[in-house]
């Protein structure tokens, strides 16, 4: 009797647990319960959709075609507070596109996400859109860390990449041991583990970063410690102005942020330290910007990187922490860089 009666506990102690990492399914936009639908949205090759906006002159006049690539919990909306002014983008002939990432804001999510497949999901967004046999990606934290799956994917159809603060893998293989390490512990505990997770037990992501038990991740909590003074800053005016928006994680956090941390800290198909320069002839350029004194994005690491790859233009902001692109008109400086070559 007692070992039925065990045997039965444990049954439902395991069925417990296992109910306990999984995640809700998404609230689709669209579909019953789940978000309206009020972006402009193209159908991919698999039949998921991706949202998007446009910005600045028309794509049928623009001399320079851009799409961009948001950050962590952020959506298509996010370049909105970035781009350069209206005459900066008349006057060059800029026509942005930004979209949301798969799970973001209104693009359905992608349970066979790969550091390839975002790549692919950018090159189809431009061909439907008509974009041309070349076009420029900018990419900003996560964001920018997609852009070095778009410099090993697809970079014959690049004119011109650029990276603002984009995340590290603390397991590309590129790195020293001890650098790499020496990194990885400056992180709060919290997030030493959430990362931990993510690339050995991805399929306990969702628990770890739900749960009240155990340190989880303090990016996902927005704690202000993971911020310099610049950057508290720069928050308390975007707070003041309306910017920060609710939006991107409307379809649930398992699809947007938690898969990001999966794919982005999991194991890469390739090491962006091995790149080949995409622009030889120097047709185009690659530009990578970061802050100084980012808590987010080890500097010491994007360093390394940049030594590696000396085809990069690397520009290093002093007392800029990881929110710079939000500083008013710095996008025109660094879209100048890529787009005519002006430092």
């Amino acid at each position: 009797m007692f070992r039925r009666v065990a045997f039965l506990l444990l049954v439902g102690l395991v069925s417990w647990a296992y109910q306990a990492t999984q995640p809700p399914p998404p609230k689709i936009c669209g579909s019953s319960g789940g978000p309206p639908i009020t972006a402009s949205r193209i159908k991919l090759r698999d039949g998921r959709y991706l949202a998007y906006k446009e910005h600045g002159v028309s794509k049928h006049v623009a001399r320079y075609k851009i799409i961009f690539v948001h950050g962590f919990s952020s959506s298509r909306l996010d370049p909105v507070a970035t781009i350069p002014s209206q005459e900066f983008i008349q006057e060059l002939g800029v026509h942005i596109v930004s979209f949301d990432r798969p799970g973001y804001g209104e693009s359905d999510p992608d349970p066979k996400r790969t550091v390839k497949s975002v790549a692919l999901d950018i090159e189809e967004l431009a061909d439907q859109l008509r974009f041309g046999s070349k076009f420029y990606v900018v990419g900003y934290s996560m964001g920018g860390q997609v852009i070095w799956s778009c410099l090993q994917y697809i970079p014959h159809r690049l004119a011109g990449a650029t990276l603002y603060a984009p995340v590290v893998n603390y397991w590309w293989p590129g790195f020293p041991a001890n650098l790499s390490a020496d990194a990885y512990y400056k992180q709060p505990l919290g997030d030493q583990w959430a990362l931990r997770v993510a690339h050995y037990i991805p399929w306990l992501t969702y628990w770890w970063n739900t749960q009240k038990v155990f340190p989880s991740s303090t990016v996902i909590a927005r704690n202000p410690e993971n911020f310099s003074s610049q950057d508290l800053e720069i928050l308390r005016n975007m707070q003041a102005s309306g910017i920060l928006r609710p939006h991107a994680n409307q379809q649930g956090v398992y699809e947007s942020n938690h898969r990001d941390l999966m794919i982005g800290f999991g194991s890469w198909e390739f090491d962006p330290i091995e790149i080949k320069n995409p622009f030889p002839n120097n047709e185009g350029s690659v530009h990578l910007w970061q802050g100084d004194e980012d808590r987010l994005v080890p500097v010491e690491l994007q360093r390394y990187i940049v030594g590696k790859l000396p085809w990069i233009d690397y520009h290093e902001l002093q007392g800029a922490g990881h929110l710079f692109v939000y500083n008013d008109g710095i996008n025109e400086a660094m879209l100048m860089a890529m787009l005519t070559g002006e430092k």
